[in-house]
């Protein structure tokens, strides 16, 4: 075996389903995908406890252990050097538990960490006290555009930001994790405002709260909820001095209109039509494996870290408070 061996733990859609029957030159959706194609790694191991999947899951992906549980596996510590955690968010203390029993080098985990700040902080700073890696998969933050920018909004090229908007469903915690943890890498920290009454729109313990943050020079942020039951929305506008830019369907594409000179309206200026480009949302879990083997290859900052997941998850859980209280 050759390469940073891996265990995925929890064979899933995330863990290698998205990408089962993707085209092999497809840029990868998934943890199996992208560790797969990168030559610095080895896919070791695999669980689940539904032994069908497992078995499948290590056959789609020429895993050579598989197993229904981690007791089954009956690996030493020091046999892996990346532990994957795929599984379902209430069985993530469990795993994080069992993965750092088994002292690997790096953690990948899926978001949300735990399903309370209090959890994911004491498995951060567990990681840390046992000088694990600890990434987690608020994949976004690898888009390399989501990466561009960023840096451009920090340098200026789109001048003051005026407002932004975002629209997501399917909880505050679950999916609106990710809005908040990308509107973090593109402004900065936020506060709450206001939360708005929860809706139960698909998880029973995670409702989407439409709300109103404050990011750094008094930005105005909206997040405004659409129901799960109707179809998946996770979507962004960000108004600027220079134009308007948009992240649509997930970051599958953006659509930038630029402010210009009104052709009709001497002295005014208004937005061109702009055009819908592709996005590089697909590349993301791709730059995902590469950071991780970077990190542990040659030291490098991990992009998407336990501490920049903990920053995202106290603004979700203060507003989850806030919409349960009202």
């Amino acid at each position: 075996m050759s390469g940073l061996s891996v265990l995925i733990i929890g064979c899933g859609n995330i863990a290698g389903g998205f990408d089962a029957e993707r085209a092999p030159d497809a840029a990868p959706l998934t943890h199996a995908g992208a560790f797969s194609e990168h030559a610095g790694f080895t896919l070791a191991a695999c669980v689940d406890p539904d032994a069908q999947r497992a078995q499948a899951f290590a056959q789609r992906w020429s895993v050579a252990r598989a197993a229904t549980s981690l007791a089954e596996l009956a690996a030493a510590p020091g046999d892996f050097d990346v532990i994957s955690i795929c599984s379902p968010t209430a069985l993530h203390p469990e795993h994080l538990a069992a993965a750092l029993a088994l002292r690997p080098r790096l953690i990948f985990c899926e978001k949300p960490v735990t399903p309370t700040l209090a959890q994911t902080r004491e498995w951060v700073q567990a990681c840390e006290a046992a000088g694990v890696l600890f990434a987690i998969n608020h994949t976004r933050r690898w888009a390399p555009d989501v990466q561009r920018l960023a840096a451009e909004l920090r340098a200026g090229q789109w001048g003051a930001v005026r407002g932004v908007a975002g629209q997501y469903n399917k909880g505050v915690l679950n999916n609106g994790g990710h809005m908040v943890d990308l509107l973090h890498a593109l402004l900065g920290e936020l506060s709450v405002v206001w939360a708005g009454q929860p809706i139960w729109d698909f998880w029973p313990d995670d409702p989407t709260v439409a709300a109103v943050l404050r990011g750094p020079a008094g930005v105005n942020v909206s997040l405004n909820p659409a129901h799960a039951a109707d179809y998946a929305y996770f979507e962004l506008q960000l108004i600027t001095e220079r134009g308007v830019i948009t992240m649509e369907d997930g970051g599958m594409f953006w659509r930038v209109r630029r402010a210009v000179d009104n052709p009709h309206f001497k002295g005014y200026r208004s937005l061109e039509a702009g055009e819908r480009q592709p996005g590089e949302y697909v590349l993301a879990m791709r730059r995902a494996v590469q950071n991780i083997h970077a990190a542990l290859e040659h030291g490098a900052a991990l992009e998407s870290t336990g501490h920049s997941a903990m920053q995202a998850q106290a603004v979700c859980e203060a507003l989850k408070s806030a919409a349960l209280a009202a």
